[in-house]
């Protein structure tokens, strides 16, 4: 168990930086970020927000990849997708 007398403040644990809000960190960041999500149909590969507040379809084959839910978006059942590079 970490106490928070016993943390060093110039390096603190990353876990403990995930779990702060993004204001709070050492070095602010966003928790929001960009990534290509792969069709299940149609294998096709698009370019999604992680926090888009609209409803995303595949450019060739017009299926929902994701759904807005308020704070991220729910990805569809049997997508994949892996977080863009910075």
């Amino acid at each position: 168990m970490v106490l928070h007398t016993d943390i060093d403040l110039l390096s603190p644990p990353a876990e403990l930086e995930r779990t702060k809000h993004k204001l709070k960190r050492l070095v602010q960041s966003p928790n929001s970020f960009f990534m290509d999500v792969k069709c299940q149909g149609c294998f096709n590969i698009t370019t999604v927000f992680s926090h888009s507040q609209t409803v995303v379809l595949c450019g060739s084959c017009s299926a929902v990849l994701c759904t807005p839910s308020g704070g991220k978006a729910r990805l569809t059942e049997g997508c994949s997708f892996r977080r863009k590079a910075d």
